[in-house]
């Protein structure tokens, strides 16, 4: 096989061969451009559809709406120090998020179900994340959402679909494909199947908060209505996406010796940050404890407190 050293237009070798090559190649590529095809006009749909940014609600009296568009986080595994049990690093927050199939999210219109679930790092609220509570007994919206009262997680509209969040009990034919539990998925009509209710963080006092406004951006746990089952994230069930390295979601309830959910089942309905509209409140710092000077140095101590200094005599 002999190299080409000369361009094409040399009439040198297989020169008629070279030139039809370089044809072939051009139609191609042209042809990819008229169908989208190409990688970065594959990126820019991305970035124009599933990963858009929104813009979630603001609350201004501390309580989750109906009508509202939130983050659902899971606020993520806690590390215990010198712990010989934990091998692996603590599971990080992760927030709900739709997973296309990746042929589909290049090519389709819009979300179309069935659609599967996800447990993304991704935090930051763009179309993928972002879900609107939804009301099923004709509360309007603007109304707070209470304990124990049944609502429905949808996607935006849009390209999100404006799917509801469904689950059923686990089949042969219909479960999780890592956990094998009952399986999390988007499915395009409203029944009892996508109905759920939120649940006070700790056991003994959800009698007391039955009925009570859910607030926002803190640790609740959310029930599905037929099942009884709680929505979770499985730590030993990864999934490979084309964001990346992510984890399963499905409706099951983790218990510890005590009898409550364990941080599998916790999550937080994130609201927008009102004083910055490019985070959300899941990013704010921590307040520090009012009363308490930013900078007070500790005096110095005496290191046997019995032992003072001599004073001087007056006499």
């Amino acid at each position: 096989m002999s190299v080409r050293t000369y361009n094409p237009s040399v009439r040198v070798g297989n020169w008629n061969e070279d030139i039809c090559l370089e044809e072939d190649l051009l139609k191609d590529f042209l042809g990819k451009k008229e169908r989208g095809e190409l990688l970065v006009q594959k990126t820019h749909n991305l970035l124009e559809n599933i990963l858009k940014k929104k813009e979630l609600s603001v609350s201004t009296d501390g309580f989750v709406h109906f009508g509202d568009t939130v983050m659902i986080v899971n606020p993520g595994q806690e590390d215990i120090p010198h712990s010989l049990q934990q091998v692996e690093p603590p599971r990080p927050p992760t927030s709900l998020s739709i997973n296309m199939d990746e042929y589909k999210m290049h090519l389709a219109q819009q979300v179309e179900a069935p659609c599967s679930l996800s447990a993304s790092r991704i935090l930051n609220p763009c179309a993928r994340n972002s879900f609107v509570i939804t009301s099923i007994d004709g509360s309007e919206n603007g109304s707070p959402l209470r304990f124990g009262q049944p609502f429905a997680i949808s996607t935006t509209s849009g390209y999100a679909g404006n799917l509801k969040v469904f689950s059923d009990h686990a089949r042969f034919n219909l479960s999780a494909k890592k956990s094998r539990q009952q399986i999390i998925q988007l499915i395009d009509e409203l029944n009892y199947l996508t109905t759920w209710q939120a649940l006070a963080f700790h056991p003994q006092q959800r009698l007391e908060y039955e009925g009570l406004p859910v607030p926002t951006n803190c640790k609740i746990v959310i029930m599905h209505n037929k099942t009884g089952q709680e929505l979770s994230v499985p730590s030993d069930c990864g999934l490979k996406t084309p964001f990346g390295r992510e984890y399963e979601v499905s409706a099951h309830t983790v218990l510890d010796s005590h009898k409550a959910e364990k941080d599998n089942n916790h999550w937080v309905l994130v609201t927008g940050n009102p004083s910055d509209d490019e985070t959300t409140h899941f990013d704010r710092p921590i307040p520090e404890p009012s009363g308490v000077p930013k900078t007070e140095e500790a005096k110095p101590q005496p290191a046997n407190p019995e032992v003072t200094e001599a004073k001087p005599s007056t006499s």
